[in-house]
């Protein structure tokens, strides 16, 4: 039979014997790299050019494992269509890899790609840690998924500076 005192104890424990245990949500979930991922692009978290038409965006976040673990070091290897919605293939414009600092945090600095070909707006990337195989997806913009998955939807307010978007990677 179970004591009202045992009944108690395990009350008031349960809340520190769930710490650890937390979840920071499902895995991020691939998506096709498509046909325009070129390997070798260089370090840099700014893609911004002057002259482009299209509005600057400034992209956040957070990458961690799935119990929530900050994950410094992560290689971000991001990719996207230039204002006229076509990619670099002779050089690495709007392309570049970003790692994550000591907090697991990132930042990308570039220009809006735009929808093109039917396709929504988008920025690729590929996600990866050391020792582990790469996670390759894409982010979309708010209100413009369409049929994306909803877990790939970056988070996005305007300022007056541009646009600044949210994203958290969970590996």
């Amino acid at each position: 039979m179970i004591s009202r005192r045992y009944l108690l104890t395990a009350a008031l424990a349960l809340p520190f014997a769930a710490r650890g245990q937390e979840r920071c949500g499902a895995p991020t979930p691939a998506d096709v790299e498509g046909p325009f991922y070129k390997a070798g692009a260089s370090l840099r978290g700014n893609f911004i050019e002057a002259a482009s038409a299209a509005e600057k965006m400034v992209l956040t976040g957070d990458v961690r494992s799935a119990d929530c673990k900050p994950l410094a070091n992560v290689s971000l290897d991001f990719w996207h269509a230039d204002d006229k919605g076509e990619y670099d293939q002779a050089g690495y414009r709007y392309r570049g890899i970003v790692t994550t600092d000591a907090l697991g945090r990132y930042r990308l600095e570039t220009n809006m790609p735009p929808p093109y070909a039917g396709r929504p707006r988008h920025i690729h990337v590929k996600v990866q840690r050391i020792g582990a195989p790469a996670l390759t997806t894409q982010l979309y913009f708010p209100g413009e998924a369409r049929d994306a998955p909803r877990a790939l939807v970056m988070k996005m307010e305007r300022r007056l500076e541009g646009r600044f978007a949210m994203y958290d990677f969970v590996l």
